[in-house]
C-alpha cells in the first residue's frame, strides 16, 4: 500500500536542516523526501541523518545537503507489492520512494501500512466492462476484453484487486459482450473476498446510461471506472478529494501535450501578426475513472443511452458542481493491440 501522507514527505532542495526536522514532525512518516523544481528525487533525509550531522557540528541554520543520503534505494510504480515487501525487509528499511522513469517521486512505500489490513470502505466500485472491444480483434473475437491476461491475470483482475487492496469490498460490473465469460469468472467475488454484483445490458447505454440500472441506488459517493483503464492512481485518494469538494461528480483528468508540427503563422485578414515555430498545445484528456454523488442518478433515464460527458454536462446545466482530478500517476487505456502489448510488457508476471 502506498502511504496517503506522502507528499508532506518532500522537501524542497534548499530546505535547512531544521525545515528538514519539521517536515519529519509534520508527516509522522520518519523520512524526507529532497527533490528539486519539478519532484525528482535528490535523496532523503531521515532522523538517524540528522543526528549523525549534529554530532558533525552541522548546524539547524545549516542548508540540508550535506545530510542527504543522496543514493537511497528505489522502487518503480509497478512493482507488486510482495516483491516491495521483500526488498524493504531485505534492506531493513521501514520507507521506500517511488519514483518514475524520470525520478520524479509518485509515492511512498511505508512498512507499517504494507503490513495493515485498510478498513472496508462503504463505497460501490463500478467497473464498465460491456464494450466489444473492437480496436482489440483478434484478441476479442472470443473473449471480452476485460479478461485479456496481462501479467497473467485479466485486466479486471488487477483493478479489482487493487482497488480491494484500499478498503473496496462492494463491486459492480456492467456486462454486455461476452458478459456470461465475466460472470463464470468472477462470480460472486467470494475468492478475491468481496462481493461483486452484475448489470446486465441488453444494448450498449454508455458510461453514463449504464450506471440507471443500479439498484438499490447507492448510498454514498461511487467510484466508476473503466475496464481497460490501468494505472498506479488510488482510488481512494480519488474518491477522498471528491468528498473534500463536495462536487456531484468529479472525472480524473490526465494532461496531454501535443506539438504541431509545422511552424505557425499568426494573421490578422492579409497581415502577418506574428510566428510560432511548432508550438505545444496542453490540455486536459478524460482518464476514465470518476466519482458520483448518488443524486447525480436523477439526471438519467433507465434504459436511455448516456455517456459520462453528457452527464456532467446535464449536471452542469442543473447547477450543480463537476469538477476534475488531476492524475500524474502511470496509466494506460488499453484499446489497442500496441497498448495491450505496452501493458503486457509493464506487468510481466514475477
Amino acid at each position: 500500500m502506498v502511504s496517503e501522507q506522502w507528499r508532506a514527505c518532500l522537501l524542497p532542495h534548499e530546505s535547512s536542516v531544521q525545515d528538514a526536522i519539521r517536515c519529519l514532525d509534520e508527516s509522522g512518516l520518519q523520512i524526507a523526501m529532497v527533490v528539486d523544481a519539478g519532484d525528482r528525487l535528490l535523496g532523503t533525509v531521515t532522523d538517524g541523518d540528522i543526528r549523525r550531522g549534529l554530532l558533525r557540528g552541522v548546524q539547524l541554520s545549516d542548508p540540508v545537503a550535506p545530510i542527504v543520503h543522496g543514493d537511497p534505494l528505489v522502487v518503480p510504480p509497478t512493482l507488486e507489492q510482495e516483491m516491495v515487501l521483500q526488498l524493504m525487509q531485505a534492506n531493513k528499511i521501514h520507507q521506500l520512494p517511488i519514483v518514475d522513469a524520470g525520478r520524479r517521486v509518485v509515492g511512498l512505500h511505508v512498512w507499517d501500512e504494507l503490513q495493515s489490513t485498510p478498513s472496508a470502505r462503504p463505497n460501490t466500485m463500478v467497473v464498465m466492462a460491456g464494450g466489444k472491444g473492437t480496436r482489440l480483434r483478434p484478441h476479442t473475437e472470443n473473449c471480452p476484453k476485460p479478461l485479456l491476461p496481462v501479467g497473467g491475470k485479466p485486466m479486471l483482475e488487477h483493478i479489482i484487486q487493487r482497488a480491494s487492496g484500499e478498503g473496496f469490498r462492494h463491486f459492480v460490473l456492467a456486462i454486455h459482450y461476452l458478459g456470461h465469460m465475466i460472470e463464470d469468472y468472477f462470480g460472486d467475488g467470494s475468492r478475491w473476498n468481496v462481493r461483486i454484483d452484475y448489470l446486465r445490458e441488453n444494448a450498449p447505454l454508455g458510461t453514463g446510461g449504464a450506471l440507471s440500472l443500479l439498484s438499490p441506488r447507492p448510498e454514498h459517493p461511487f467510484l466508476v471506472t473503466n475496464g481497460d483503464v490501468l494505472t498506479d492512481v488510488r482510488y481512494s485518494e480519488i474518491l477522498d478529494f471528491h468528498e473534500r469538494q463536495g462536487a456531484a461528480a468529479t472525472m480524473a483528468v490526465r494532461s496531454h501535450e501535443w506539438q504541431h508540427p509545422f511552424g505557425v503563422v499568426k494573421t490578422r485578414g492579409m497581415e502577418i501578426i506574428g510566428f510560432e515555430e511548432k508550438p505545444v498545445y496542453r490540455s486536459h484528456v478524460n482518464a476514465g475513472i470518476y466519482v458520483i454523488e448518488p443524486r447525480a442518478l436523477d439526471a438519467l433515464e433507465t434504459h436511455q443511452h448516456c455517456d459520462m460527458p453528457t452527464l456532467f454536462e446535464r449536471l452542469q446545466a442543473g447547477s450543480d458542481r463537476t469538477i476534475v482530478y488531476p492524475m500524474h500517476e502511470p496509466w494506460l487505456d488499453v484499446g489497442r493491440p500496441a497498448d495491450l502489448e505496452q501493458a503486457r510488457n509493464n506487468h510481466e508476471p514475477a
